[in-house]
């Protein structure tokens, strides 16, 4: 099913933009026992997006909840990026391959999801979308991203943002807390 949803997604996107997660920083928090602050792990408020599907937030939450699952390498390029994400979790690489072509899609469309969590480097994409170049191939390695553009500064966004989802699959939602701490200082 993957090969074939592969070459679906290869087909279909080619030429897209990627744009991957990351945040705003609403509802991120709820009260827990003794009135101490806690990460709402069950819900996940900040998955969810002005613009996101129910879907999509589920995805992120698949994602994050299983980020130990994810294996990921990034190479910056001297025009952009290729990355090579991975699961051996059949569930996690199939909420990864629909995260990676969803967004795609958007970026391609200029609709940002405003999800509350998004890192403010995804801003560029959704500007300037029909910019960049971007390959995507699901192999026996798992998804393979190749983006480039002649916009030096799209090609920055994109080894941030690289770096970005880089944290975040090592260190999930804490990568994104400590981001989002980064931003308010």
């Amino acid at each position: 099913m993957l090969a074939a949803l592969g070459a679906t997604v290869v087909w279909a996107w080619q030429g897209g933009a990627l744009a991957q997660m990351a945040g705003h920083g609403h509802g991120l928090h709820q009260h827990g026992a003794g009135g101490m602050m806690g990460h709402d792990m069950a819900n996940m408020p900040g998955l969810r997006g002005l613009d996101a599907t129910p879907e999509e937030s589920a995805e992120l939450a698949v994602m994050f909840q299983n980020f130990t699952a994810i294996t990921r390498t990034v190479e910056n390029l001297p025009d952009g990026i290729r990355t090579v994400t991975a699961s051996e979790d059949p569930q996690v690489m199939e909420a990864l391959i629909s995260h990676v072509a969803g967004m795609i899609g958007r970026v391609e469309q200029g609709r940002d999801p405003q999800i509350f969590i998004q890192s403010p480097t995804l801003d560029i994409f959704f500007a300037r979308g029909d910019r960049l170049n971007t390959s995507i191939e699901i192999t026996e390695a798992g998804v393979v991203v190749i983006q480039t553009t002649d916009d030096p500064e799209l090609v920055a966004a994109l080894h941030t943002h690289a770096a970005e989802v880089t944290a975040m699959v090592d260190r999930g939602m804490a990568a994104v807390h400590e981001m989002m701490a980064r931003r308010v200082q």
